[in-house]
């Protein structure tokens, strides 16, 4: 699984930092991807921010 973030749709609300600090963190105003392949273990807590992110800024392969 990779995940990326379209930086133009991000509203920086870092609800995905929250869900996921090892594959998220805030770039200033928005959140970048520290991380885009996600390791087996946080496909679930990645999807959750997928899932939560308001502006659908987050896409996974």
């Amino acid at each position: 699984m990779k995940v990326s973030i379209d930086k133009e749709l991000c509203t920086g609300c870092e609800l995905c930092v929250i869900s996921c600090p090892d594959i998220f963190e805030m770039d200033g105003d928005v959140a970048k991807v520290i991380n885009e392949i996600v390791p087996p273990g946080a496909e679930e807590s990645v999807q959750q921010a997928v899932d939560d992110c308001p502006t659908t800024a987050i896409k996974v392969e």
